[in-house]
């Protein structure tokens, strides 16, 4: 059985195995048994979530006391100016919580991006840019509520790399087994 395994999730699909009220879950692409997320993505988020059965290995990759780099694509409503970047890099008071410093730069739709089903809202008025954002912490909603409180909401959230291992690795709805290394072993 894979000690690791890294999972390019759909949007749409709840980072569990069981769910109740029709709900997509893991089981619909991942028949390995006894691995479970090591983190989660809310399921209108997308992209690399890995997966294992080593419960310490688990905890090291999502603990943010590991400081285990994670980065995210956000396609975010409008063009972020230096003011909203700069902010982001410094950290963001949420209102229940500071962001740590985190590294926020404008980048070109990533390469290789495959298509969002549903596709996000487009507005012809209103033009969009690609954030692509490294953060040592990982609270609930974090990105979202970053970009949003900075004045960018965003549409479109990608987990594009946790530590070495990147989602372009993986097609989206597959996944495949990954060898633990440093960062990953304590």
């Amino acid at each position: 059985m894979p000690a690791l395994i890294a999972f390019n999730k759909p949007y749409g699909v709840v980072c569990k195995f069981r769910s109740a009220a029709g709900e997509r879950t893991l089981a619909e692409f991942i028949d390995v048994p006894d691995v479970y997320p090591a983190g989660r993505l809310d399921a209108d988020s997308e992209g690399l979530l890995l997966l294992t059965s080593d419960g310490a290995l688990q905890a090291r990759i999502a603990n943010p006391r590991h400081k285990l780099v994670k980065t995210y694509w956000a396609q975010v409503e409008g063009i972020p100016d230096a003011q909203a970047l700069q902010a982001l890099q410094h950290g963001v008071d949420l209102g229940d919580f500071r962001t740590l410093p985190a590294g926020a730069r404008l980048i070109a739709e990533p390469p290789g991006l495959w298509p969002r089903d549903p596709p996000i809202r487009h507005r012809a008025k209103i033009p969009t840019a690609w954030l692509e954002l490294t953060l040592q912490e990982g609270k609930n909603r974090q990105v979202r509520r970053m970009t949003a409180r900075v004045g960018f909401p965003t549409l479109r959230l990608v987990r594009a790399g946790i530590g070495s291992v990147h989602v372009t690795e993986v097609a989206p709805g597959t996944w495949h087994a990954i060898e633990p290394h440093a960062p990953w072993r304590g």
